[in-house]
């Protein structure tokens, strides 16, 4: 049971990605995340904790208008949690402006209750992301 509860969020987490590389924050959000979702971002510039997916979807609607890139998966570690994954990924893009190419990488700790993440801490180098901006 714990792993059909992993690989269906891990398939979540997927779904999203999906949304993200198509440049869609509502395909991102809609029927992945719940209503009350947290995405914590300890490294980002303000805001670092963006509450709800009403907040979510236009913060990352604006951001998207600005980079578009995708995200893979490298590696994930299963927690004895089944709804608690920590999932390692790299990122490649363009920032839309300047045609500057983005690459990062991620680790993200994702929470998930009934089927939807309801909580995201994820971490990356914020330089680059800075850099890349510029």
């Amino acid at each position: 049971m714990a792993d059909i509860a992993r690989q269906r969020n891990l398939d979540i987490v997927r779904r999203a990605f999906a949304g993200i590389a198509a440049g869609s924050a509502e395909q991102m959000l809609v029927d992945n995340y719940t209503d009350d979702m947290v995405l914590e971002l300890p490294y980002a510039a303000p805001p670092s904790v963006i509450a709800t997916k009403a907040t979510a979807l236009e913060y990352l609607t604006g951001a998207f208008t600005m980079l578009r890139f995708s995200l893979e998966i490298t590696d994930v570690h299963e927690c004895v949690d089944p709804d608690l994954l920590i999932l390692e990924y790299t990122s490649e893009g363009t920032v839309l402006a300047s045609g500057k190419q983005y690459a990062n990488r991620y680790i993200g700790v994702y929470w998930f209750r009934d089927g939807r993440i309801a909580r995201v801490r994820e971490f990356y180098n914020p330089v680059i992301s800075a850099e890349a901006m510029r």
